[in-house]
């Protein structure tokens, strides 16, 4: 690929900014947006395909003869999303969601208002893939996930949770099966620095009939949706249903999440995508 310098033709690599910095490989981390009538009634989507004809028509009553349409002009296709939650793809979640206010009352911020700069870190991958449906993970799988990895976090990292659900998205299913970070783990992450955070799996905390089941035998009104509700004392944005972490390395790779600018929003579809360098 060449471009224009002057009056000579280059190639891209020379004018780049990122000369050098180009990752060898981008790995999508995002699940596809699509109708599928596998999933739970309060996260389907639909979208409405609009054949290119439709258009040929729109354009005519705009005042444009068919006579003066050019002979390759078969219209343009168009869709429309005509049901879609904000939480039924893979998203990020802005700690509005958890709660309206924080621990001093202070108003929590929607996805619109996630600084850029949060978007885009060095990534590391918590290979938590052993870790049973409906079993916690705790402080002491993460830190030896880093000891076996040799990654380390701070300030900016972006740390993913791997315990391959992904494997289940497009099932009845899947938002009844996996893991779940518990209180104690979401605080230590947030503690060495990290502030957006994300899994492979439907949800953050163990899935929903495991903490309702949990709740009841204790007796214990602290413990449902508790892994959400740390966003409430120490803000933190992170994703779920995000597939393809096995495809990466543990760590020496940059990851980039940006939302769609939902304002008022409580979360955002997002595309994640991670930049491999090897």
């Amino acid at each position: 690929m060449v471009a224009l310098l002057g009056d000579r033709s280059v190639g891209v690599d020379e004018v780049s900014p990122m000369k050098g910095l180009r990752p060898s490989r981008i790995v999508d981390l995002s699940k596809e947006i699509a109708e599928n009538p596998q999933d739970p009634f309060f996260m389907r989507v639909k979208v409405k395909h609009h054949p290119h004809g439709r258009a040929r028509w729109l354009v005519r009553l705009l005042g444009l003869p068919f006579r003066l349409f050019p002979l390759d002009f078969d219209g343009w296709a168009d869709d429309t999303i005509t049901r879609m939650g904000v939480h039924a793809t893979t998203h990020i979640d802005a700690p509005w969601h958890y709660g309206p206010t924080d621990a001093e009352g202070g108003r929590l911020p929607t996805i619109e208002q996630m600084p850029l700069e949060l978007g885009f870190g060095p990534g590391v991958v918590f290979d938590m893939s052993h870790k049973g449906d409906g079993e916690e993970i705790a402080i002491a799988d993460l830190e030896a996930s880093l000891a076996a990895s040799g990654a380390s976090i701070g300030p900016g990292t972006i740390a993913l949770i791997r315990t391959g659900r992904d494997r289940f998205q497009g099932q009845r299913d899947y938002w009844k099966l996996g893991t779940g970070m518990s209180v104690a783990a979401t605080e230590w992450l947030i503690d060495h620095g990290v502030k957006v955070m994300g899994i492979d799996q439907w949800g953050w905390d163990v899935p929903f009939h495991h903490q309702i089941r949990r709740s009841r035998e204790q007796g214990n009104s602290r413990l449902f949706w508790a892994g959400h509700l740390v966003g409430r004392r120490k803000p933190f944005w992170h994703m779920e249903q995000l597939r393809g972490l096995d495809l990466l390395p543990t760590h020496g790779f940059d990851l980039a999440v940006f939302p769609l600018r939902l304002k008022g929003a409580s979360a955002a579809p997002a595309r994640v995508v991670a930049f491999l360098y090897d």
